[in-house]
């Protein structure tokens, strides 16, 4: 099977107009996708996207059709070959390497041919990862770079080691799903009743943990956690998101303050790329019990390999669409495995909750085979557009049983919310 062309789309969802995904770096997000499909000789599509929150979707789209060369005309049926040729052109990588919107791009049309691959077998991704053999999934990673914290040989005897109760663990997820957490009530731009009424709902919908952004002044966010722990109670964990926000020594200050509110997580304090930043944050709240989460912005699985290797985060959040898709992600996962840290991804964006879900229940059933302290973030945005929409029912998503990755967007969305011409946009100001 070949890809012989490929469609891009400019996506955007004018999400600033609610505040809908607003915190203290980005006060005014529009949702918006990068969007490629896919055609083959054989008629199946495969469909991908990467996330961006809104000017500048342009220059992801304009990537992916700078890659396209390296694609159409392809076969697709290497899946490691294919994201190493994308990854690894000796010219087109120039731009980055591996990170910047060159990588997002690679993200998208690595996600697409993991779509089209897996509807091509008739199974979800999650199902179609976890029915490989241990040594096809370690040949699926780009090792160069790792072997200094993980080695093949290493990973391959995680893999093997978790092939025990695999079936016990899907049929786990089929009866009860995998834990999420909501962070729909904690956007900065919400107004104190709003977040009060949406923690409540969180709560009786089954949800266990809940999130709030901070960032934009302490007064206001000791008194948002004051008033979300007195609606929630004691037994709901509320983790805090400052989006980059702050200088390490700011954010000891800053979460000392909160500290008495009993915060789980404190993520993304500081800079993605500071590894020793986000050591010292951890060395210093850790007696306080408060745990340093990140990953939406790592750039690739070299920095989550530092950040383990440095003992700088205790939760690892993936990203579907942030490093170079599924590939990256196994690495990242397998990484994560060596070191012993729950994998609680990143989901707050137009798409991520479909795409993460495959991602965390492969690593339930194939790889770590735990779901202690794991979690999935959910946010009730956005959701109608796809074809096949993420499930989430007492506080956990069910298991995704339809071919792909659960990756399409209706056709009509697609027209509506085209950026600049689409109808939505022809009569809405760029947020």
């Amino acid at each position: 099977m070949k890809i012989i062309s490929l469609d891009t789309f400019d996506v955007r969802f004018p999400t600033s107009l609610e505040l809908d995904g607003s915190d203290a770096m980005n006060p005014d997000p529009d949702y918006s996708a990068a969007y490629v499909v896919l055609h083959t000789d054989s008629g199946l599509e495969g469909h991908g996207f990467t996330f961006t929150i809104g000017r500048g979707n342009e220059v992801c789209r304009a990537a992916i059709e700078a890659l396209a060369p390296l694609v159409v005309g392809r076969p697709v049926d290497d899946l490691g070959e294919f994201a190493r040729r994308l990854t690894h052109d000796s010219q087109i990588r120039w731009l980055g390497p591996e990170k910047g919107v060159v990588h997002l791009a690679a993200a998208a049309l690595i996600n697409a041919a993991w779509d089209l691959a897996a509807t091509t077998a008739g199974k979800p991704v999650w199902r179609y990862l976890a029915d490989l053999a241990p040594e096809q999934i370690v040949d699926l990673v780009d090792w160069r770079y790792l072997t200094d914290a993980l080695e093949p040989a290493e990973a391959l005897d995680l893999l093997h080691a978790a092939r025990p109760g695999r079936e016990e663990r899907i049929a786990l997820l089929t009866e009860r799903g995998y834990p999420a957490y909501t962070t729909s009530p904690g956007w900065l731009g919400y107004a104190d009743e709003k977040l009060v009424r949406l923690a409540r709902e969180a709560v009786a919908a089954g949800y266990r943990q809940i999130k709030l952004k901070v960032g934009h002044d302490l007064d206001d966010d000791v008194r948002r956690m004051a008033l979300a722990r007195r609606t929630v109670g004691d037994d709901i964990r509320i983790a805090v998101d400052a989006n980059q926000r702050w200088d390490v020594p700011v954010a000891v200050r800053w979460m000392t303050a909160l500290a008495p509110y009993d915060p789980w997580w404190i993520e993304e304090p500081t800079s993605p790329d500071d590894i020793l930043g986000h050591a010292a944050v951890r060395t210093a709240l850790r007696p306080a019990g408060i745990r340093v989460a990140t990953g939406e912005h790592v750039q690739n699985r070299v920095i989550f390999k530092q950040l383990l290797q440095a003992d700088a985060v205790d939760i690892v959040q993936i990203d579907a669409c942030r490093v170079a898709g599924v590939n990256e992600n196994l690495a990242i996962l397998l990484l994560a495995a060596k070191f012993g840290r729950p994998v609680c991804p990143h989901a707050g964006g137009v798409g991520l909750c479909e795409l993460v879900q495959h991602l965390s229940m492969f690593d339930f059933v194939a790889v770590s085979g735990s779901l202690q302290d794991r979690v999935i973030e959910y946010v009730d945005h956005l959701h109608e557009h796809f074809v096949d929409p993420v499930v989430v029912r007492d506080g956990a998503y069910r298991l995704p049983s339809a071919p792909g990755f659960s990756a399409r967007m209706r056709p009509e969305t697609l027209h509506r919310f085209s950026f600049p011409d689409g109808p939505v946009w022809s009569s809405t100001t760029e947020g």
